[in-house]
């Protein structure tokens, strides 16, 4: 089978998560036999072109906008879509799995992969189908409660308050109709993700979890030991990951630890990521709580040391203020046997099983996010329990392989439709 891959950014020159998730995908399916060709853009034209990563063939298109018109450019980028259909047009896949195409692929590409013959599959990764931005209408900052049950509709006057010139009005009418005609099947990487679209009027979904290679993640016990002696990291250490930015919840993290830290003087914040300017409003809030000293950042990480990362870990922490698809943190501390403490908001507890393999919480509920952290560090054995408990889910419930074989079974049944 000839599969294409569209996805708006790609390794190594981007390590988001539906990249990540794409590249393990493409490249399982490479090693299954079939014919795998990735097409996605880059900024500087000067990466454009055809090459090669970990043995994918991979076309790059340079485009750059700026994004105050995303809502309008995100439906069609002529010059991207142009070169998506010549790119297709050559290679003629029988399959084309898109992932993130609402930034520079635009929806159109999806339209085009349909018109040349292909059977077309759309990954939802996150909320940009029917929403502009990160989610956050559906939560009442006001209820502490862990809630599990939302209402995702948007409302279209909030969009245009928030979102003003940028607004299109027409948006989400035409996604929509291109969902409907031109993509063959929806998948949601989360039972959340799916009931969102579905409240938003996006029906044909079914949910395909994000799966993970857990065996990609063992580190030897020397390297760790390694690791941490180089960042001066102890026994007491917090993994904080993923795109920095205010609605990943760093800052309720920063003030649970701000209480933890008399009963706990070993306890650190190993964040991975760059400072940039919200880590410098970290190490602020931090100075002010009295631990700027414990927090310890990477930079930018990835492969080995990035797993080395998680094993040097205590436990993980994922606060998220918003709705997140899924959070693929979550997997990866699994994968390296670490418990984890998670939103409630969007699709963790599908992954997290409270008080199993860590703890579901409200993390507005800034009192509870701290229990439920001393929980875990004042005791070692359940912090051990609980990370067993974890990699054994990942291992039956969300591998890689698994998770390729429903998109290989999807794909099969699809293009046997083709008449």
């Amino acid at each position: 089978m000839r599969i294409a891959i569209l996805q708006d950014d790609f390794p190594p020159h981007s390590l988001g998560g539906a990249g990540i998730v794409a590249i393990g995908l493409a490249k399982e399916m490479q090693r299954r036999g079939h014919e795998v060709l990735v097409v996605t853009t880059v900024r500087d034209s000067a990466h454009a072109g055809e090459g090669e990563v970990d043995g994918l063939r991979v076309h790059r298109i340079a485009s750059a906008y700026d994004l105050r018109f995303q809502a309008f450019v995100s439906l069609w980028n002529v010059p991207v879509v142009r070169e998506v259909k010549r790119v297709l047009s050559v290679f003629k896949p029988d399959v084309v799995h898109a992932h993130n195409v609402h930034g520079y692929l635009s929806y159109r590409s999806l339209v085009v992969a349909k018109e040349l013959g292909a059977r077309v599959v759309l990954t939802c990764h996150d909320v940009m189908a029917f929403n502009y931005t990160k989610f956050t209408d559906f939560i009442d900052q006001k209820n502490l409660s862990v809630p599990t049950s939302f209402n995702y509709r948007v409302n279209p006057l909030r969009q245009w308050r928030s979102m003003r010139l940028r607004y299109n009005p027409f948006r989400n009418i035409v996604i929509r109709k291109i969902l409907r005609t031109s993509v063959d099947r929806i998948a949601a990487v989360s039972g959340a993700m799916r009931q969102a679209l579905n409240d938003n009027g996006i029906q044909n979904v079914e949910v395909i979890h994000n799966g993970i290679d857990a065996a990609a993640w063992e580190v030897p016990d020397e390297q760790v030991s390694a690791w941490k002696k180089k960042f001066g990291l102890g026994e007491s250490v917090i993994l904080f990951g993923g795109r920095l930015s205010g609605i990943k919840g760093g800052g309720k993290l920063f003030e649970a630890v701000g209480k933890l830290i008399a009963d706990f003087p070993d306890i650190q914040i190993l964040v991975v990521g760059q400072a940039g300017a919200y880590g410098e409003q970290l190490l602020q809030q931090a100075g002010a709580l009295g631990f700027r000293d414990r927090v310890v950042f990477t930079g930018w990480i990835g492969g080995q040391e990035l797993h080395t990362a998680y094993h040097a870990a205590s436990l993980v922490v994922t606060p998220s203020l918003c709705f997140d698809s899924l959070i693929l943190v979550n997997l990866e501390a699994f994968a390296c046997k670490k418990p984890v403490v998670t939103t409630c908001f969007g699709g963790a507890p599908e992954v997290v099983e409270d008080g199993v393999s860590g703890f579901v919480v409200n993390p507005y509920n800034v009192p509870m996010l701290t229990d439920r952290i001393r929980r875990l560090l004042s005791d070692r054995q359940k912090m051990i329990a609980f990370g067993e408990k974890g990699y054994a889910r990942v291992k039956s419930d969300f591998s890689l392989s698994e998770k390729a074989d429903e998109f290989e079974k999807l794909f099969t049944s699809l293009s046997a439709e083709k008449v």
